[in-house]
């Protein structure tokens, strides 16, 4: 995973994304939750891999694993 997520702070400001691109995890993540294949990422965004996909999600499991309580909002 550290091959391919990296953060700087003057790259997205500072957002997680995929080594030599500027493909956030947060995109990888929202395309995906919004019902993209990989396939489909694969082919919207070439410079993504599917090991920098997997890495992606890799990393934003491990970030939900901090101990920090994320609370759920009811809806209105």
């Amino acid at each position: 995973m550290k091959n391919f997520i990296t953060t700087s702070p003057d790259i997205l400001m500072g957002k997680p994304f995929v080594v030599g691109t500027r493909i956030s995890v947060e995109l990888i993540l929202e395309k995906l939750a919004a019902g993209e294949t990989i396939e489909q990422l694969l082919d919207s965004y070439p410079r993504l891999t599917q090991a920098s996909i997997q890495a992606a999600l890799a990393f934003a499991a491990d970030a939900i694993k901090a101990d920090v309580i994320y609370p759920i909002l009811a809806e209105a």
